[in-house]
């Protein structure tokens, strides 16, 4: 695989230029353009520039609304709405954070309902935004299926990660984005991409059998992470995501899409909560007593560091050859 170095100013310019090409107003692009960017700045290369070729096909298609809108509401102290008017949410995302957080500092819980959206993103910029605010957060979004149940050899689930954020006053958050699949699907695809193999566990060919070869899940199927268990959480995520918020299953999703390679429309469920409200007025230094525990045992590091280490180099980050001069093309 051949690379090319691009400055962060260079990777937000050129997903900005495919988005507005493809239709998006300024504010749409914008807020992609940025999540985009900061995905590649923190290491995350298959939430990256590796996404804009699906978040522009659905753009092309007409599926998304490239001139989205979407105004959060407040319709009880402790629940916000927003209908995401059919755009990417990053937009929605960043329109509602700030109501949530408030609620949640007023309230001490609060929830936030995202409707009629296209989440391509991580998770991690919605979580980590409320533990800036001294707030716990955790986020679900359900996908189309793409992964298994436990024992069973055809999808039905999303990759339907999850995300957890813990505040931690004076340090960077405590913060972690996983998919209840044993491999996020942009990570398989990557994989397939750049002809590396994938642990074996990870997925089951057209055949239905095990393999290392992503080419071959992405015939076939994914497995959930820890069989029975991940499955559960899969599960758990498809009704937080669908109807607890409005939204249907990852099935029901597949079947109104339109094929296009895009994100399909869904929702996505975000809880904030205060512990300084919840927990007792030490919380934060009895939480970095189990912080220090874990530190404290060799080749163990908490999640999000790496994240944040990354984010402080603001120099250039390589990025698939291929891909750039594709996406030069779409700009």
């Amino acid at each position: 695989m051949t690379t090319q170095a691009l400055s962060l100013d260079e990777i937000y310019q050129l997903a900005f230029d495919c988005l507005t090409k493809a239709g998006a107003d300024q504010a749409n692009a914008d807020a992609v353009a940025n999540t985009v960017m900061r995905a590649e700045r923190d290491g995350s290369a298959s939430h990256g520039l590796f996404r804009i070729p699906g978040y522009v096909a659905t753009l092309l298609s007409g599926k998304v609304n490239g001139s989205a809108d979407p105004q959060p509401e407040q319709v009880t102290p402790a629940f916000v709405r927003c209908h995401g008017q059919n755009g990417h949410a990053p937009l929605a995302i960043n329109r509602s954070v700030e109501m949530l957080a408030e609620s949640a500092l007023t309230c001490g819980v609060a929830v936030l309902s995202l409707t009629h959206s296209h989440h391509f993103a991580a998770l991690w910029p919605e979580t980590e935004a409320l533990a800036m605010r001294g707030l716990v957060g955790f986020a679900c979004v359900s996908y189309m299926p793409m992964v298994a149940p436990a024992g069973g050899r055809e999808a039905l689930f999303g990759t339907n990660p999850i995300s957890f954020a813990w505040p931690r006053p004076n340090n960077t958050p405590l913060v972690f984005d996983m998919a209840t699949s044993a491999m996020a699907m942009g990570e398989v695809q990557i994989a397939a991409r750049d002809g590396h193999k994938v642990p074996l566990g990870t997925g089951l060919d057209a055949n239905g059998e095990l393999t290392d070869d992503p080419r071959e899940i992405l015939k076939g199927v994914l497995l959930p992470f820890g069989a029975h268990k991940g499955s559960a959480i899969s599960m758990m995520v498809e009704l937080m995501a669908g109807p607890m918020v409005g939204e249907g299953f990852s099935f029901e999703a597949q079947e109104g899409d339109n094929g296009d390679g895009g994100p399909p429309q869904g929702g996505e469920f975000i809880l904030a909560i205060s512990p300084q409200i919840l927990g007792s007025d030490n919380w934060a230094e009895h939480a970095e007593k189990l912080f220090a525990k874990l530190e404290s045992i060799d080749g163990i590091r908490l999640p999000g560091q790496r994240r944040h280490k990354m984010r402080a180099d603001l120099g250039a980050r390589e990025v698939n050859s291929e891909l750039v001069e594709k996406l030069q093309t779409m700009s």
